[in-house]
């Protein structure tokens, strides 16, 4: 298929580029050892070559990405100028499509950009296209039926996570040296762990989630990325309050990147298996804790098994009570937009049914439900006044085969009921508002990454920073590629 840009980048040079980090790939654009058109041409060309079997991308903007890059010059100043990064399709770029993966919104192209999406821009990233998720960020896998599967690049049969699994398997194949996503219920860290990725949950209010969309009870925009620092990099970069914002996360007293590189010192931190729905956690799972327990210790931290109070299984049906409204919300866009409600075929069973079950749920019972998990949240965070971060895995089980879940079968509403027993760590953490994060710990005999989660104290993602570093300078993981990811 002819192409409307000249191919300026060899086979082998793209390749070299593929799993540079986004620090390295600026600094070869600053320093004229390649040029910014270079750098977006060989992402475009990989997820040309890649994408089919992969479906990271919901929409490749290669075109207009390359006339974006032809306009940076070797001087230009920004940290990021000509790095190219993909965004997720639940957040508004202009031009771009923005379907939230359903067939409902597969033509709503917004004529604005997120305020997130502007500082990638002030910092010189170049978005080269928008990333596949679960229909509307429900479940933690990435089988949307109106834009098809994600696969993982480790294990293809296999998911990459979700919702933000798109991104998790765009950065995991070297296709973007990092990716925007978002996590209502573990939807960063859950594709970080599958596909063997940094994923920083930030504290509720870090970061703006405007214009469109005022403060989350549970939600938190963040990146996915091969290594701590650009974690970092990136949350200096999207961090801040925006105006019009109704409440946000203080600054930091200096900034990420310089506060990750300091020695925490002695830690006290908790470690735990147990979760709310009391599900028993994988042999591989187990190991990776105890591993990451024992790095930990070698690394001169106090680690002791303990557990805050956990919900009961009950508890459940509160959060989706919150949860469930999120979804609905986006239904309704859609409907304003399109001017009718979706048909049957425009949205998956899954969407209907929570938008429905949300539709049926009464404003009283909503603040209800806010003020229990409030509740709950206020006990959990309570836990933190004796300790310093809190161990436990990020999924209970191995990432799961694709088809295995995915909200279009006879009872959608039981695949998000499984979905809970699948990552059962993760919710709670975006009820207290905590910042958490997902960190490689090695991979397992079915060649799949393993992870553990590390939750901070409220506001405390310096501490989980400095920690993740010192784990990846222990055991680092990013140099490991995966099959998929090797060459084109």
């Amino acid at each position: 298929m002819a192409r409307p840009y000249r191919r300026v980048v060899s086979v082998a040079a793209m390749d070299a580029l593929a799993f540079l980090p986004a620090t390295e790939v600026a600094a070869r654009i600053h320093d004229g050892t390649i040029s910014a058109v270079e750098a977006v041409e060989a992402s475009v060309r990989r997820i040309e070559a890649l994408d089919p079997q992969l479906g990271a991308f919901i929409e490749l903007d290669g075109e207009r990405a390359l006339a974006e890059a032809g306009t940076i010059p070797p001087a230009d100043e920004r940290p990021f100028a000509g790095v190219p990064i993909a965004v997720k399709a639940s957040t508004p770029v202009a031009g771009l499509c923005m379907s939230f993966a359903s067939r409902f919104l597969s033509g709503h192209r917004p004529t604005h950009s997120a305020y997130l999406v502007r500082r990638l821009r002030a910092a010189g990233f170049v978005v080269v296209g928008t990333t596949n998720m679960s229909e509307f960020g429900i479940l933690p896998t990435t089988e949307p039926r109106h834009s098809g599967p994600t696969r993982n690049p480790w294990v293809m049969t296999r998911t990459p996570g979700g919702s933000s699994g798109g991104s998790a398997a765009a950065v995991a194949a070297g296709l973007v040296s990092i990716a925007h996503g978002s996590d209502g219920g573990g939807s960063l860290r859950i594709p970080a762990a599958c596909c063997g990725l940094v994923g920083l949950k930030p504290s509720r209010g870090r970061i703006s989630r405007g214009p469109d969309l005022g403060d989350s009870f549970l939600a938190s925009e963040g990146v996915l990325s091969r290594s701590v620092v650009e974690t970092a990099l990136l949350l200096d970069v999207l961090a801040g309050y925006e105006p019009g914002d109704a409440t946000w996360a203080p600054r930091p007293a200096e900034p990420y990147t310089l506060a990750m590189r300091r020695d925490p010192g002695r830690l006290r931190i908790a470690m735990s298996l147990a979760n709310g729905l009391d599900v028993g956690a994988d042999p591989e799972v187990v190991r990776g804790v105890q591993a990451a327990a024992a790095m930990l210790s070698d690394l001169g931290h106090e680690v002791e098994p303990a557990s805050p109070a956990l919900p009961a299984p009950e508890s459940l049906a509160v959060f989706l009570h919150v949860f469930g409204p999120a979804v609905a919300l986006g239904v309704a866009l859609g409907e304003t937009l399109a001017g009718r409600p979706p048909d049957d075929m425009e949205i998956e069973p899954l969407s209907r049914a929570l938008a429905e079950v949300a539709r049926t749920l009464s404003s009283t019972a909503y603040l209800t439900a806010v003020a229990q998990l409030q509740l709950l949240a206020r006990g959990t965070v309570a836990f933190f006044a004796d300790y310093d971060l809190l161990l436990t895995p990020v999924l209970a089980s191995r990432p799961l085969p694709i088809g295995a879940l995915h909200g279009c079968g006879e009872d959608p509403l039981a695949d998000l009921r499984r979905s809970a027993t699948f990552a059962p760590y993760t919710a709670l953490f975006n009820v207290t508002g905590q910042p958490a994060v997902s960190v490689p710990v090695g991979f397992g005999e079915d060649g799949l990454p393993t992870a553990v989660q590390l939750v901070g104290r409220p506001l405390g993602e310096e501490t989980l920073l400095q920690v993740a570093a010192q784990m990846e300078a222990a055991r680092p993981w990013a140099g490991h590629r995966p099959p998929l990811g090797v060459s084109v």
